[in-house]
């Protein structure tokens, strides 16, 4: 692919809006094969990639958090993600195919849409685009670099590997969807105990990508949160959710799948140990890479809040990394990655410090007895993630 330099850190509307009609027709993988430097000098200008070589992957984060600002279930959000292949899935597919579903969204035959709706769908993209292009770029210093940027080790650079103060690695891989304007970070090696590390994600966990075991925080009634609430249970649940070709939700995985454990183990409507973890189908993240979900159940009711108790959270990793051991060979290649949130600390009402303090313990207790797991734990703000990192 030729890469010209683009002339301008801030591409036009007309620029923004004649490449995106560009790469209706050939898709998302045509991002490969012909350069579209308005597109990819947005994606560079909003910190979504760094140059040339991941210009294709920052683009498609930035059309997603375009599509985002438009609104997943709004019909111009719900139609530029088929028009565009932005849905799990339906990347690849033929131009036709992502037409006549992206029709379907208004109800019209794909030849009125063609007409009326697609020529607005995809201006007001090009608008959102400029609307993220216009907000402070999430870190001091030219937008896109790899200068240093804060996080839970100030020492910590962005590429290139830890720094030779043996310094965490951070990095960077495009913005938030619920959590704010800042990009989600990756830090490396974050020491468990002399011999063990393990990586800290800046992140909602539903975009956190080939990790083969999220673990998801829940209650001990395993009734998982309503898909609109800011919180892991409810991230999960959305994020694995199966849905038609207009993006309206079909298949509950996780929410179904638990209520056949309850049923099946007899419980329906009573509470099981705490400690207790049960496993399910990743739903639509297999798309990426996940293979299980794990439900921790830790939080009790009471009244009007929750109770986590610290040593809940120990026999759940603990439960964890069992189930991982007993279902690890049934996968080819066999399952080696794990990622826990701070189970209790959201509605559960414990301190993040106090989950992070007990989570660490029990991984370390984990590793010692078998090393060859990787294990991720994920938080939503830089905050919580240099507490963590403190520790």
């Amino acid at each position: 692919m030729s890469q010209e330099p683009f002339a301008s850190d801030s591409p036009t509307y007309d620029q923004l809006l004649e490449e995106l009609k560009g790469i209706r027709r050939p898709g998302l993988p045509d991002l490969r094969r012909t350069d579209r430097p308005a597109l990819r000098a947005a994606a560079m200008a909003g910190g979504f990639c760094d140059g040339s070589d991941d210009a294709p992957a920052g683009i498609e984060a930035l059309l997603r958090e375009a599509v985002r600002r438009l609104g997943e279930r709004d019909l111009l959000g719900q139609a530029a993600a088929h028009t565009f292949g932005l849905l799990p899935d339906r990347r690849g597919a033929p131009a036709h195919d992502r037409r006549k579903m992206a029709a379907a969204v208004y109800g019209v035959t794909p030849e009125r849409f063609r007409k009326q709706q697609e020529p607005q769908v995809v201006q007001q993209l090009a608008e959102a685009v400029l609307t993220i292009l216009r907000e402070p770029p999430p870190f001091p210093g030219k937008p896109g670099s790899a200068g240093q940027a804060p996080g839970p080790d100030a020492g910590a650079q962005t590429s290139g590997g830890p720094s030779a103060t043996g310094q965490s690695t951070i990095a960077r891989s495009g913005r938030t969807g619920r959590t704010g304007q800042e990009p989600p970070l990756r830090v490396d090696s974050v020491p468990v105990d002399a011999r063990s590390t393990f990586t800290l994600h800046v992140s909602p966990i539903e975009l956190l990508r080939d990790i083969e075991v999220l673990v998801s925080s829940e209650n001990v009634y395993l009734e998982m949160s309503k898909t609109f609430r800011p919180t892991v249970s409810g991230a999960l649940r959305l994020a694995a959710a199966v849905r038609d070709p207009a993006g309206e939700i079909v298949d509950d995985v996780l929410a179904r799948e638990l209520a056949g454990w309850l049923r099946a183990h007899g419980r329906p409507g009573l509470p099981i140990r705490p400690g207790t973890v049960v496993p399910t189908a990743p739903g639509a993240l297999a798309a990426r890479g996940v293979r299980r979900i794990y439900h921790a159940a830790v939080a009790t009711p009471r009244d009007d809040t929750y109770e986590v108790r610290p040593e809940s959270i120990a026999r759940a990793v603990s439960a964890c990394f069992a189930l991982a051991r007993a279902e690890r060979d049934r996968y080819e290649p066999a399952l080696s990655s794990i990622c826990f949130p701070l189970l209790g600390a959201g509605r559960g009402g414990l301190a993040p410090a106090v989950s992070a303090t007990w989570l660490r313990w029990a991984i370390r207790d984990e590793l010692a007895r078998d090393s060859r797991w990787r294990v991720h734990l994920v938080v939503r703000s830089r905050e919580i993630a240099e507490a963590v990192g403190a520790l």
